[in-house]
């Protein structure tokens, strides 16, 4: 299971959840998704966006009260609730671990993590960081574990040894 959103507050009278998302796929959480809370299946009767953040609202939760009740409480979905991707759109977790070669063959190490950042995510391979962006990251194949990158002068600079 996938940790999806963590309930924040009620919202309304109605029983509507503001939620702190914990996904980079909200859609997740959509009308008509079943979501675990608690020991239950629960279905999203409603979502939208208010100021930034999801709001929900959920089957059997249908007063402030038991909104209330629910706070800081996670939402959870199935892990084969994956999301539809793009061709050149990834999973976080599956570009961890995977081999970063350079378009010239030149191994420079594995991806310890990708950063979220305003413009674009980056590849952190060691002390290198490589913006994931189709003007430096080629190719990803999942089947071999690879990432081909195009490099441009001073990008690998940290990884020489000192002298």
């Amino acid at each position: 299971m996938n940790a999806v959103g963590r309930i924040v507050g009620a919202f309304g009278l109605k029983g509507e959840l503001k939620v702190d998302p914990l996904t980079d796929f909200v859609e997740r959480m959509h009308k008509g998704s079943r979501l675990r809370l608690k020991d239950d299946w629960v279905t999203v009767e409603s979502f939208r966006i208010h100021k930034g953040r999801p709001l929900l609202k959920l089957s059997g939760i249908d007063d402030v009260d038991a909104a209330q009740a629910l706070q800081w409480q996670e939402l959870f979905s199935a892990e084969k609730a994956t999301p539809n991707l793009e061709e050149d759109e990834f999973l976080t977790e599956d570009l961890i671990g995977m081999m970063v070669v350079t378009t010239e063959g030149q191994e420079i190490g594995l991806v310890d993590d990708v950063l979220v950042t305003p413009a674009h995510d980056v590849l952190v391979i060691g002390p290198v960081m490589i913006p994931a962006v189709k003007e430096f990251v080629k190719q990803v194949d999942l089947d071999d574990d690879r990432i081909t990158v195009q490099v441009i002068p001073g990008m690998l600079d940290d990884l020489k040894p000192a002298s």
